[in-house]
């Protein structure tokens, strides 16, 4: 995996509330992880609910500890509850199997 650097994050982050802007999304939190897990960076719009940290870092952390989108986790828990449950206690950050955590390369 490519590093993504600070200023690269931010601008994922940008990017991200740009595009929630143009598809009239709720306010929206994006937290931008190394390959590792650890944060670069985070943002949350004015606006945002609560938790909404900690929900973002566990659909990022999930996706990149399992490989594949948050979405795609989400679709995994629907074939293997179980086994998807089971991967929250194990991963750091928890797993969030909803749409939003995506892997950049």
């Amino acid at each position: 995996m490519n590093r993504i650097n600070l200023d690269q994050a931010n601008r994922i982050i940008t990017e991200a509330f740009e595009k929630g802007a143009a598809l009239n999304l709720k306010p929206l939190s994006v937290v931008v992880l190394d390959s590792g897990g650890h944060v670069i960076a985070f943002q949350r719009q004015d606006g945002a609910s609560i938790l909404r940290f900690q929900i973002a870092l566990g659909k990022s952390s999930g996706a990149l500890a399992v490989g594949v989108s948050s979405r795609k986790i989400g679709e995994m828990a629907a074939e293997r509850p179980s086994f998807i449950a089971s991967l929250g206690a194990l991963a750091p950050h928890g797993v969030i199997p909803a749409a939003g955590g995506v892997i950049v390369f």
